[in-house]
């Protein structure tokens, strides 16, 4: 199933709430930030919780350098009641997540994206091009046994217009709960 947005073309625009209770366009986002990581995740998939600190350290580290992480949840609250936006607030709290947190209640930016697992991170340069698309790093069960640091790499690499490499790994983590 080849959907959502390729490597080199223009990630979907979106408007949609985030946990602080505004409306987050990633127009305006592109607008501030020479790099954009959208993460797709959720609060209770065990990769997301697995790659959570990994995620907020890059976000320490790039956030002075023009480069901003965005979590996006898509999953079916309906059937996974642990994802409301109301259990994303508190999620947010507890693990102090220091990047905006985003509900995708319709699904339809995950799908515009082609999202496919939590996490699953798309990141795009300041013109909103897709540069890289996967996985955080190969080694979710282990930080200190992380060979390629695929994301971290590829921020650096958009941010000194460099060559991504590579463009793409296969994310690896829970499936997106896609409604039925």
């Amino acid at each position: 199933m080849e959907t959502g947005t390729l490597i080199g073309g223009y990630a979907p625009d979106f408007e949609i709430p985030g946990i602080d209770g505004t409306v987050h366009h990633l127009a305006r986002y592109l607008e501030r930030f020479k790099a954009v990581g959208v993460v797709f995740m959720c609060n209770h998939c065990p990769y997301v919780k697995l790659y959570l600190d990994r995620l907020k350290q890059i976000q320490s580290d790039f956030q002075d350098q023009g480069f901003t992480l965005i979590g996006i949840n898509s999953n079916d609250a309906d059937r996974y009641p642990d994802d409301s936006f109301e259990n994303m607030k508190q999620f947010a709290i507890e693990h102090q997540l220091n990047f905006p947190y985003l509900r995708d209640e319709t699904q339809d930016v995950a799908q515009t994206f082609g999202a496919e697992k939590t996490p699953h991170v798309f990141l795009l340069n300041q013109a909103g091009v897709l540069c890289y698309s996967g996985c955080i790093d190969d080694s979710p069960n282990d930080l200190t046994a992380v060979k390629s640091p695929y994301l971290r790499d590829a921020i650096i690499q958009v941010l000194n217009q460099e060559t991504i490499i590579p463009t793409s790994t296969n994310p690896v983590g829970c499936s997106v709960k896609w409604r039925n």
